[in-house]
């Protein structure tokens, strides 16, 4: 069934007001999550309580004067942060949003377009989206942008392999790749469940494929001053941030999409009745894309930056070979289910969580492991006189050199 012309506009413009109204409220929340995660105020002058300050930045931005750089190329330097943009809104046209309704008795899906290869379009456009990154540092006509470049190429084409083959097992246990048809196979159990490696795999290749904390490498301010938009001012700066939010959210509904039941109702509020129909699976929808943005939010507060090469190993030595033998074991386990083998999804859901229960082990003690002989004592302190000043201790004055110095 074809939307009549009208109706096909209105998806469109909802779409793009979900995301820029997504984005204003993730900018504010997300400044306030991370106030109150770190013992420090977050924004609480610009409107009530502080909840107008992402309206009032981007109306600065707006405002500010527009620079270019004299050495840029001028047509690729504006061009670069409408190519991060565009795909990135582009992508988030195949997102289901819900089951078919009514729109002024006209009965259509909450959805703008379903692809029979709609996970492959996503991951399509957020290819073409790197391409603003990479030409926004090279036509900077600076180094610390172009090395910003660099480092989110390399970076992308890390994390989508191994993205790629966390979707691969999805669509073995789908049998399709339409967001549509994917969403509709998880009416009785979700992916996250049976897949949990998967699912792993891809929440940790969406965070590095965005250039979020702890993998914003691209945009390092300790060593690259601000990274590939150093030398980017106003609305061309607010479209980099703009895209860089809105492919948050749209990697956040594919998550939803792919694994934990899209706009299906989360038990036990699946068993009341209604609870996936009409519009209410909207809100279902909705508030899961949150919850990963709140994950987001909440990396962002806890983990320090990692070293790039570290960031590369885990990339190529861990998570691509993880979901590789992944796939191969899923497969395995379809191929007996095909067979009529009986208990192969339970088998499934059970080596499922014993791998993510090893995995989050052997983090954990990678991560939490502290050898005593890295650290040094601390010097004695310095005895300090009646009425002197509080300095704190410096190791120099306890050092032997300068003993036989004062000494002479």
């Amino acid at each position: 069934m074809i939307d009549p012309l009208w109706l096909m506009l209105a998806k469109v413009l909802c779409v793009f007001v979900f995301l820029v109204l997504t984005v204003l409220f993730a900018i504010v929340i997300e400044r306030k999550v991370l106030g109150r995660m770190q013992m420090r105020p977050g924004p609480n002058r610009v409107g009530p309580k502080g909840w107008l300050q992402s309206l009032a930045d981007g109306i600065k931005l707006a405002l500010k004067e527009d620079i270019t750089p004299v050495g840029a190329d001028k047509v690729i330097y504006v061009l670069a942060p409408i190519i991060s943009t565009v795909p990135a809104v582009t992508a988030f046209a195949v997102m289901p949003f819900g089951p078919e309704v009514s729109v002024f008795g006209h009965h259509t899906t909450l959805q703008l377009a379903d692809l029979p290869i709609s996970v492959l379009f996503i991951l399509a456009m957020s290819s073409i989206g790197v391409y603003g990154i990479i030409l926004g540092g090279w036509s900077s006509g600076s180094a610390y942008p172009l090395l910003g470049g660099i480092r989110s190429t390399a970076q992308v084409i890390s994390y989508e392999v191994a993205m790629g083959l966390a979707f691969a097992s999805v669509f073995l246990y789908a049998g399709t790749m339409s967001t549509a048809g994917i969403v509709a196979a998880q009416d009785r159990v979700w992916f996250a469940f049976l897949l949990m490696p998967a699912f792993l795999v891809y929440l940790t290749a969406m965070v590095g494929e965005t250039n979020r904390a702890p993998f914003d490498l691209p945009e390092a301010e300790g060593e690259l001053v601000g990274g590939f938009h150093t030398e980017y001012s106003s609305l061309k700066f607010a479209l980099f941030f703009l895209a860089e939010y809105i492919n948050i959210t749209t990697v956040s509904a594919l998550a939803v999409t792919l694994f934990f039941g899209g706009w299906h109702a989360p038990l036990p509020l699946s068993l009341l009745p209604g609870a996936n129909q009409g519009w209410l699976p909207l809100l279902w929808f909705t508030a899961k894309v949150w919850g990963f943005i709140f994950i987001y939010i909440w990396l962002r507060a806890t983990l320090p930056r990692l070293r790039y090469d570290h960031f590369m190993a885990l990339g190529w030595k861990i998570l691509i070979p993880s979901a590789l033998i992944w796939v191969l074991f899923a497969a395995a386990m379809r191929s007996l289910g095909n067979h009529g083998y009986p208990h192969w999804e339970a088998i499934l859901a059970a080596v499922s969580t014993l791998a993510t229960v090893v995995a989050v082990v052997l983090l954990h003690r990678q991560f939490s492991a502290v050898r005593g002989d890295n650290y040094e004592p601390l010097p004695p302190p310095v005895a300090t006189y009646e009425g002197s000043f509080p300095t704190p201790p410096l190791p120099q004055r306890n050092s032997p050199r300068l003993k036989e110095d004062v000494n002479g």
